[in-house]
């Protein structure tokens, strides 16, 4: 396996959405530290940390005294090229699944170009369907299916570890199909990716391409689709070029209609 890139550890996000126990921060944190991990995110917590979270941090108190609170998931990974969603295997988002050991792999491998978030829901309902949209796919990890459930330290823990075994480079039997990261320090941002998405769909709602059905399902698909691309920034310019003159001409065919009425 080849080494990690250069300060690939500062580059690995640890966010946490909409975390109900204060405790659980702080052993994160902690579950965090062990491994050389050192970005905290938290994403809307039910409650500010506390005193339980910093005994909980037995050490990791400076994770937590640094992470920065967003109000949004997309706001949080924002700048992130690669984001990953730790989730029970599901049906509900036809996500590409991973195995720890692959996931940590390529989130290593992704950090040479940019950010790279890897996001645990809240403790009994974990992430909702909207914020498994945005994320580029998901880690499960495959315990006991008669005892299957993790604590949010536990699973915290376990991913961290495999990203500390990629980060030193360690070859254990990585699963899974070869993958290419995102190329260079180009890659597409989430935002930006975030922004292709949003024109994507008003383009689609102005030439009437969804013909009355429910837009969901069509968006959910293309979104997969073109986070498979691993698109770069200037691919997602050329993209929005073709959806902004999509909807130049839908207007021109609007306003024509609109004058062959009235005349």
């Amino acid at each position: 396996m080849n080494a990690s890139p250069p300060n690939a550890a500062d580059r690995l996000r640890i966010v946490l959405v909409g975390t109900q126990h204060p405790g659980n921060i702080g052993s994160a944190a902690r579950a965090m530290k062990t491994m050389g991990l050192r970005q905290l995110v938290l994403v809307a917590p039910e409650k500010a940390p506390d005193r339980d979270t910093h005994a909980m941090a037995a050490g990791a108190d400076d994770l937590v005294e640094a992470a920065p609170v967003f109000a949004t998931l997309a706001e949080a990974v924002a700048d992130c090229r690669w984001v990953l969603g730790a989730t029970a295997r599901s049906r509900r988002i036809q996500l590409e699944q991973l195995h720890p050991r692959e996931a940590a792999r390529r989130a290593v491998a992704a950090t040479a170009s940019g950010p790279v978030a890897l996001v645990f829901g809240r403790e009994r309902t974990g992430l909702d369907n909207e914020e498994l949209q945005l994320c580029h796919a998901t880690v499960h990890i495959p315990s006991d299916p008669g005892f299957s459930s993790l604590n949010l330290a536990a699973a915290v823990q376990v991913v961290s570890y495999e990203l500390r075994c990629a980060l030193l480079g360690e070859e254990a039997g990585a699963v899974g199909a070869a993958w290419t990261p995102p190329p260079g320090e180009g890659a597409a941002s989430h935002a930006e990716l975030e922004g292709l998405f949003g024109q994507l769909a008003e383009t689609l709602e102005q030439i009437d391409f969804h013909k009355g059905r429910a837009p969901e399902s069509a968006m959910r698909k293309l979104r997969r689709l073109y986070l498979r691309a691993n698109l770069d920034s200037a691919e997602v310019r050329l993209l929005r070029g073709v959806l902004a003159d999509a909807q130049r001409m839908a207007r021109l065919a609007g306003e024509a209609s609109g004058n062959a009425k009235i005349g």
